[in-house]
């Protein structure tokens, strides 16, 4: 006997065996469904569903705010494009991908990062065994929830800074298990305080068996990818923890306008040295590396920072909004 969408709405509501939150993000999922790929009006859907209309907007806000469905714009954006292109040339990258992004906004994130996802999502349809080093950050989190759950149990992910303040405190900003979990990949992590309180306990911890084999997995990796933050009283690295009034204080009278896993940057793309830097455990950028090396980050305020790392080849590629890429652009 054939049923009707209703029937198929209230055998839901009906189920034991459905809790009343995975009940509630079926029906979003069902009306999400409804409105994006099949075009309907929300008063149909209301009507199909048998809800009110008030509910089905809600329904379909719910579905975007749990990552139940995903926006892909398959016409290609000819500014955009262009853009990728000017900087391309202008930084010699090997990859540049520009995504469109709201008229004068100063930072858009999420736009990047889901341009990010889709990068990572392809690179992951491979059936032989890849290593990506991945760092940590607001722009690389953003990333881990906008991949679609997958199963690639032979991809590895590798942290490439440590993940805890010298106090033991974990940073919510921790990517690789996110996206180790998301994907099914196996994940290792950089169980280590990003700057140690001594020298010496920077060289014990590096001594240890796991931190050289940190180190060959990072060698082997196909791709590197991170976020970049700017040095400044209000900067992320500061903020978290990692670095005290002082060394921040330090960083920047050294010159650093910005940092690359932990490690500040100064204006002409040099890495700074001195202070808590000796300390740092992080993966060790090069200039000139061969592999994708991509940063993935929007923001007006970060621009000095971005257009240091890719003029001191510290990257060569680069993830951004169009907004952040014309501002890169300019002399």
């Amino acid at each position: 006997m054939k049923t009707s969408r209703n029937d198929d709405a209230k055998e839901l509501n009906d189920r034991p065996d459905v809790s009343p939150s995975d009940r509630k993000l079926e029906l979003a999922a069902r009306a999400a469904w409804l409105y994006h790929a099949k075009g309907r009006r929300q008063d149909q859907i209301a009507l199909e569903l048998n809800i009110s209309r008030q509910i089905v907007q809600r329904l379909i806000a719910l579905a975007a705010s749990e990552k139940l469905i995903r926006f892909q714009l398959i016409h290609p954006l000819s500014e955009c494009i262009e853009l990728a292109e000017r900087l391309r040339q202008r930084f010699e990258l090997i990859y540049c991908d520009v995504a469109p992004a709201e008229k004068d906004r100063e930072e858009d994130i999420s736009t990047v990062a889901t341009a990010a996802a889709f990068y990572l999502e392809n690179l992951l349809q491979q059936k032989a065994p890849i290593t990506i080093g991945v760092g940590n950050g607001a722009a690389m989190r953003e990333t881990t929830l906008r991949i679609p759950p997958l199963n690639r149990p032979q991809h590895k992910f590798v942290s490439l800074m440590g993940n805890l303040t010298r106090h033991g405190r974990a940073s919510h900003y921790d990517v690789v298990m996110r996206l180790s979990e998301r994907v099914g990949a196996q994940c290792y992590p950089l169980p280590m305080p990003v700057v140690t309180n001594t020298v010496a306990e920077r060289e014990v911890l590096q001594a240890q068996l796991a931190y050289q084999s940190f180190l060959s997995l990072v060698e082997e990796a196909s791709v590197l990818m991170m976020g970049i933050g700017y040095m400044g009283w209000q900067a992320p690295l500061h903020l978290d923890g990692f670095i005290t009034d002082v060394e921040l204080g330090q960083a920047m009278e050294a010159g650093a306008i910005g940092e690359l896993l932990g490690h500040g940057i100064d204006a002409s793309g040099r890495l700074v040295s001195g202070g808590y830097h000796d300390r740092l455990t992080s993966f060790l950028l090069q200039a000139g590396a061969r592999r994708p090396t991509m940063i993935v980050q929007s923001g007006t305020i970060r621009v000095p920072a971005i257009r240091a790392a890719l003029d001191g080849r510290l990257a060569n590629s680069l993830i951004t909004d169009e907004n952040t890429a014309r501002r890169l652009l300019e002399e």
